[in-house]
Parts: structure tokens; C-alpha cells; sequence
């Protein structure tokens, strides 16, 4: 299952305003960028309502795997707890999110992949 349209962030511009204005949380699987949402970027996409809520990118690089499938997996499987454990009351909080995997060949742990995505989560403040 994928994140819905409302959490997902898009757009060359929101990526850059993310590069320059974030705070990096890092771990040894992957970086968080967190930055200040500026729902003045995304009108262009028409994305109005719940532009002032929690949005999400997760990248994944060619260097962490060589097969989309792969990443795709890696991907879904991140989106997948985002969606089981983010409660509608902290998606109040006005913060964009970019999740940069790093390379190596972890996406066969599972469960060390979702901790450290669960860890990063509560050192960054987006979930308590």
C-alpha cells in the first residue's frame, strides 16, 4: 500500500527548499531530512488542503540496489509502517520529511531496517 497523495511530497523545488533548509538526522541505514513545510511550493500542484501536514519522500538509490523491484519492496515496506504506526493526531505537525537510504545491502533485514526507521522517527521528534 502506498502513502496517500496528501503525505507525499513532490516536485524539484520542495526537494531543493529540503536540501537547503533541513536538519539531518543520521543512522547507519539511512538519513532523515526534516524541514519546515512551505505549502507555497506545492500550489502549483494543486495540493491546497493538507498542505500544512506532515509529507513524505523516501529515495532510494540505484547504489543501494541494482533491481527497481528491490527498491520498490524496500520502499513499500517503509510506507507500510509510516501508515500503520502514524496516528492522525501528529500529522498536525507542519515538517516535510526526505528518507535517503544509504548503500550496502541491508534489504534483506527487515526488521533492522524498521528499527532504525522507528528510531530516527522518535529522534526527529515526528512521532512520540
Amino acid at each position: 500500500m502506498a502513502l496517500p497523495k496528501d503525505m507525499r511530497l513532490k516536485g524539484h523545488r520542495t526537494f531543493n527548499y529540503i536540501h537547503k533548509n533541513s536538519i539531518k538526522y543520521n543512522g547507519k541505514l539511512m538519513t532523515f531530512k526534516v524541514a519546515r513545510s512551505k505549502p507555497e511550493i506545492l500550489l502549483s500542484h494543486k495540493l491546497r488542503i493538507t498542505s500544512n501536514n506532515l509529507r513524505v519522500a523516501i529515495a532510494i538509490s540505484k547504489k543501494v540496489s541494482k533491481k527497481a523491484v528491490d527498491r520498490n519492496k524496500t520502499r513499500r515496506i517503509l510506507q507500510e509502517w509510516l501508515l500503520t504506526n502514524f496516528k492522525k493526531i501528529n500529522n498536525h505537525k507542519p515538517y516535510w520529511l526526505l528518507v535517503n537510504l544509504k548503500f550496502g545491502d541491508f534489504c534483506k533485514d527487515e526488521n533492522k531496517l524498521l528499527e532504525e526507521f522507528q528510531n530516527l522517527m522518535f529522534k526527529s521528534n515526528l512521532i512520540k
